[in-house]
């Protein structure tokens, strides 16, 4: 039997390529993500392989409808984030660091709180931090804080959860959607920028992350991990 996936966050970008990928594999998938719209060109995007459903996840509420319509499931991904976030503490406002946090750690932990009564009892969750979270580049206070906090509750989760495993992925510059924030003469060069300071040279692809959530989800003996797929930006070297 097909075990059952539920990606929040599952309707672009990394979320959408994990879909892919365990659809690939053989798993059920279900994805879901606060946009009608987005939901409807990611079931298409996956020729209808998958179910979808919308949930806003920072409504305790909605999740609880959702996860009772979704009904018992195996694994949680949760690939929630919200997009911006590079400031200064002397530019930083209230509202934006309530933005980032709302648009992320909170959505992540009220979506793991809500899937407890339907998610398999030796099942997994698998959350979505950045590697921002190591990093102490100028500007990244909101950044690396709301990360930091996503990875350590995994850790921490991962604890008091137990025998449900509970990990979380730090990607590093990641070509998705998350860039559409910045302006689109100017995305190539950040993007470019950003790989030239990886140990490998370039940005990286949603697939790759999909490939390390998806070693997460299928792998029994690993939990209380934060996997860094980065290219090597936490080093602090370029490559040769």
């Amino acid at each position: 039997m097909s075990e059952r996936v539920v990606i929040i966050g599952g309707t672009s970008g990394i979320g959408l390529a994990t879909a892919e990928l365990l659809l690939g594999r053989g798993c059920e998938v279900v994805v879901a993500g606060r946009s009608a719209e987005r939901l409807e060109l990611a079931l298409k995007h996956l020729d209808g392989a998958a179910q979808g459903r919308t949930v806003d996840a920072s409504d305790e509420g909605q999740l609880a409808e959702f996860f009772a319509g979704v009904g018992p499931f195996d694994h949680l991904v949760v690939t929630l984030t919200a997009n911006g976030g590079v400031t200064s503490l002397l530019d930083l406002t209230p509202a934006e660091l309530r933005r980032h946090n709302e648009g992320k750690l909170i959505p992540q932990l009220l979506s793991v709180k809500a899937a407890l009564g339907t998610l398999r009892a030796d099942g997994s969750v698998t959350l979505l931090g950045a590697v921002s979270s190591q990093l102490s580049a100028p500007g990244l206070v909101v950044l690396a804080s709301s990360n930091a906090g996503v990875e350590t509750a995994a850790r921490i989760l991962a604890a008091e959860l137990a025998p449900r495993r509970v990990n979380a992925v730090s990607p590093g510059v990641i070509d998705t959607p998350w860039w559409d924030w910045v302006p689109a003469e100017a995305r190539q060069q950040t993007l470019d920028g950003a790989g030239a300071g990886t140990a490998v040279g370039r940005v990286g692809r949603p697939e790759e992350v999909a490939h390390a959530i998806a070693f997460l989800v299928e792998n029994t003996y690993t939990t209380g991990v934060v996997l860094p797929v980065d290219g090597g930006a936490r080093l602090g070297v370029t490559a040769g």
